[in-house]
């Protein structure tokens, strides 16, 4: 009975060493609820720049966006700042909640296999952006939000080969997510709260649960 337990023991630790070497499982779940978390506050203050409520419907859309102008800011330079501050603080969340969880397993935070999920990530969320450049350039404004669900979806579905399983799922439902947007301008801005803040939230602690409690 000991020899066998010890096979198993031996098999176990086979096993979490070859998973730490094909997959970065330092990802840390809270990463997600805090970039959710983010996502939610600039999800409301722009409803609070627009003064607007969420699915207020595509005729305040299309009548108060386009010319909207407060605190001395266009509404697209303020959505540029937001979003660009959103993206910031779920860069240093994800960093320091990642780089936390790392040090409690005593692995490396840094490593090949992160800078192959972050390469992997970082390819169609570029991608993604010289194509939302190119949509404002041509006034196409209302594509913006789908196109950031569905970039970012790719990109977690080209990058979950390099680490936990569970960020596919979570890729494809931004994807999706995303495609249904495509069909409903108008709405973008409660699609994008709903994928980048509500989802991350349910996903991220999905993954706490899992792996980390």
């Amino acid at each position: 009975m000991a020899q066998s337990t010890d096979h198993l023991q031996t098999l176990s630790e086979i096993r979490s060493l070859m998973e730490r070497s094909s997959r970065f499982i330092s990802l840390s779940g809270l990463s997600g609820v805090f970039a959710g978390s983010v996502a939610l506050l600039g999800a409301a203050l722009t409803y609070i720049y627009l003064e607007a409520i969420p699915f207020s419907g595509r005729k305040h859309y299309y009548d108060v966006v386009p010319g909207s102008e407060k605190w001395g800011l266009s509404f697209w330079e303020f959505s540029a700042i937001t979003a660009s501050l959103v993206l910031i603080l779920a860069i240093i969340g994800a960093i320091y909640f990642t780089n936390r969880k790392a040090k409690r397993k005593g692995l490396p935070a840094w490593d090949s296999m992160s800078k192959r999920l972050v390469l992997n990530l970082a390819i169609p969320l570029i991608t993604g952006g010289i194509f939302i450049l190119a949509l404002l350039k041509y006034n196409l404004g209302g594509l913006v939000a789908p196109t950031t669900l569905i970039f970012y979806g790719l990109g977690l579905l080209n990058a979950s080969k390099y680490t936990l399983n569970d960020i596919r799922y979570l890729g494809v439902t931004q994807v999706a997510l995303g495609s249904v947007a495509l069909f409903n301008i108008g709405y973008g801005l409660e699609f994008w709260t709903l994928g980048f803040g509500i989802l991350h939230i349910i996903y991220g602690l999905v993954l706490y649960r899992k792996y980390e409690r």
